[in-house]
This record gives C-alpha cells, sequence and structure tokens, in this order.
C-alpha cells in the first residue's frame, strides 16, 4: 500500500464526527457525472458505462474533475452500485435511455439458494481505482467510498433492473421472506466486505446508499432494510491505521425512520429533501451528524433562487456547535440536466453563508 499525502482539508471528516468546523463542508451525490461536458467527453473515450467504471485511469478522471470545477470538500469514488451483484454472476448490463439491467434475475428458490458471497478479486478494478484516486488526490479532500444496501442491491437483482412498483421483489418478501432473508444475508456480508476492502485501499468515509428503502411499508422497512444495513455497520472496519472512518447511511424517504436509522451505529444520516432539518437535528440529538437535504431541482432556478434555498436549509440545521455535525448535500443525486453554473452558485452560496453563521 502505498504512502498517502496527509489530508489538507479535512472539514468533511469533522463534520461527519461532530467536531467544530469553519464552515458547513459539502459534496454532491452523482457529483461526477454526466451534468459535467468534460464527464460525457471522457465516457465516450471509453466507449460504455462499464467500460468508464471498471477502468481505474477512467475513474480517477472522472471522480477528479468535479473537483478541479467547483470548492467540493470531498471526493466520491466513481462507481456503480451494482457492482457487487454483477461480481456474483448476475451479468450486469445498460441499456441505453433504460439503465442497469441483469442477464440473470434471482426468480426462483434455486436461484435464491445459489447466491453467494462474491470473490473480492472480481472487484480489483475498484479497489485499484479506490487507491490511484486518493493518490491523485494528493490529501486536497477525503475520498468517499460506497455501496448499495442489501434491500436496494436485492431489489436491482429480483426485479432485473429498475422497477416502478417493485412487484416481484415485494412478492417474494411476502410470500417467501426466508429466500429475501436469504438474499439480503448474503448481501449484508458481501457489502461489508467490499465496504472493508475499499477501506483498505485508501476510502477515508464511506456511505451506504439505501435508495428503495422508503418504498417498503412501515415494519416492513425495519425487518427487510434497516436490520441488514445494521448488520454491515457491524462488521464495518471503523478506524484504519488509528484513524477513524466515519459512515454515512442514507435512505430516501426514510425521514419517518429517522429516530430508528440514528441508532444503527453510523457517524452520519443522510436526509432527502422532504425532511425538516432542525426537527431531525432536534430528533438524532448528539448521536449522528446529519448529511442534506437541497431539492435537486432548485438547481434549475437561477442564482439568487439557489442561494436562498442554500440559506433556507444552513438556517434549518442552525448554527452547528461540538456535539453537533452537518454536510451539506442534494436530497438526492444531481440531475444529469443541471447547468454547471447553478453547482458553482450553490458552492459558493454555502461556504460563504455557512462561514457568515459561525461568527
Amino acid at each position: 500500500m502505498p504512502e498517502f499525502a496527509p489530508l489538507k482539508n479535512d472539514t468533511f471528516i469533522r463534520a461527519l464526527l461532530r467536531q467544530p468546523t469553519d464552515y458547513t463542508p459539502l459534496w454532491l451525490m452523482r457529483q461526477a457525472g454526466r451534468y459535467l461536458p468534460e464527464y460525457k467527453a471522457t465516457r465516450q473515450r471509453a466507449g460504455s458505462f462499464m467500460g468508464l467504471a471498471t477502468n481505474p485511469d477512467y475513474a480517477t478522471e472522472v471522480t477528479l474533475q468535479p473537483l478541479d470545477r467547483f470548492a467540493l470538500d470531498a471526493a466520491i469514488l466513481f462507481s456503480d452500485i451494482l457492482t457487487v451483484p454483477d461480481a456474483m454472476g448476475l451479468g450486469l448490463y445498460f441499456v441505453e435511455g433504460e439503465g442497469p439491467k441483469f442477464e440473470r434475475p434471482l426468480r426462483d428458490e434455486q436461484a435464491v439458494m445459489a447466491l453467494r458471497v462474491p470473490d473480492l478479486e472480481k472487484l480489483e478494478y475498484v479497489f485499484e481505482a479506490v487507491t490511484q484516486i486518493r493518490i491523485e488526490l494528493n490529501g486536497r479532500v477525503p475520498l468517499i467510498g460506497f455501496s448499495g444496501s442489501p434491500w436496494t442491491l436485492a431489489c436491482y437483482m429480483v426485479e432485473g433492473g429498475g422497477s416502478g412498483d417493485f412487484r416481484s421483489v415485494k412478492t417474494m418478501l411476502y410470500n417467501r421472506p426466508d429466500l429475501m432473508h436469504h438474499i439480503l444475508q448474503t448481501n449484508a456480508t458481501a457489502v461489508a466486505a467490499y465496504l472493508n476492502a475499499q477501506i483498505d485501499a485508501g476510502a477515508q468515509a464511506v456511505m451506504i446508499f439505501d435508495t428503495w428503502g422508503g418504498a417498503l411499508a412501515d415494519g416492513i422497512y425495519q425487518e427487510f432494510s434497516l436490520r441488514y444495513m445494521q448488520d454491515v455497520m457491524r462488521k464495518l472496519k471503523r478506524e484504519k491505521n488509528g484513524v477513524r472512518i466515519p459512515a454515512i447511511v442514507f435512505t430516501k424517504g426514510g425521514g419517518l425512520w429517522l429516530n430508528a436509522i440514528a441508532d444503527i451505529g453510523a457517524d452520519a444520516v443522510g436526509l432527502d429533501w422532504t425532511v425538516d432539518l432542525g426537527k431531525a437535528r432536534t430528533l438524532v440529538g448528539d448521536r449522528v451528524a446529519l448529511q442534506g437535504n437541497l431539492d435537486p431541482v432548485v438547481l434549475f432556478a437561477n442564482p439568487d433562487q439557489i442561494r436562498a434555498e442554500v440559506k433556507k436549509v444552513l438556517d434549518s440545521f442552525g448554527k452547528p456547535h461540538s456535539g453537533s455535525g452537518h454536510v451539506f448535500n442534494l436530497g438526492h443525486g444531481i440531475s444529469q440536466f443541471t447547468p454547471p453554473e447553478s453547482v458553482a452558485a450553490m458552492v459558493d452560496a454555502v461556504h460563504e453563508i455557512s462561514r457568515a453563521m459561525r461568527l
């Protein structure tokens, strides 16, 4: 393992650990991506999305692109949440305009019971990218590694792709909960191993994206999504060479269960735009830091309105103090149609307004 440069800007890490910061740090979900012309140019050279994601040189290039353009406080590995089920042999492929699909979805008992935790060697390209990005960052900002949650991965694995109503996966959940638990337990073991390998490769924080947790009924969410994220948390490495590795969990549509999510052992909880940050802060107290939660569509407004909405989010959280922490982010991934100049306006507003709040 190479010697990495010391961190020059640790504001993001400090906020996650609920330590004092000079301003509110920010990064964006999907910050390396299709809203940037330079990303589109690199993707064209790579030939396909998987050509981009599986090549450490290209993955490094697109991870760094938004940092060269905006004063963001963290980098996030460019990859896809479906690398893990792909390594399990489900045959990931992408259809232009339709998103990811699997050639061999889990549709019957035989397929489910044959599911195994993948050999991490099949994901070596991800770990190589993590190390390469960390070297290229040269301590500029921290690097976030990530994975999909066990439940969110299961949605794609059973449905065979994205879904509007999650009929196949929910039918299995209600008809054969034993099969669903087998998938989720396998996924939880795989996700923990995958994130730990990213930490070993150089990730300085990790995040679990539970994109489809909000599609579940109350009570079902706790049993089939939250329980398995907690299992991942228990198995995660929480420090490397004596340095704390913070962990973030994010359930889109999970505001209803914030109190329970705050108790699973993560350092921070991500929130979508439907949640009142001030009320969330009161609810979680000093248990976790919070991340979020500007509506991504705000970035289609004019710069003055973007600034006003940024201020509302920062005011809603309030002035941080020791024992609380806030990382500014969008309530979900940035739209591919977002004008880059809107991102610049948001970044400037977050840094400027949050500094002034601390005076």
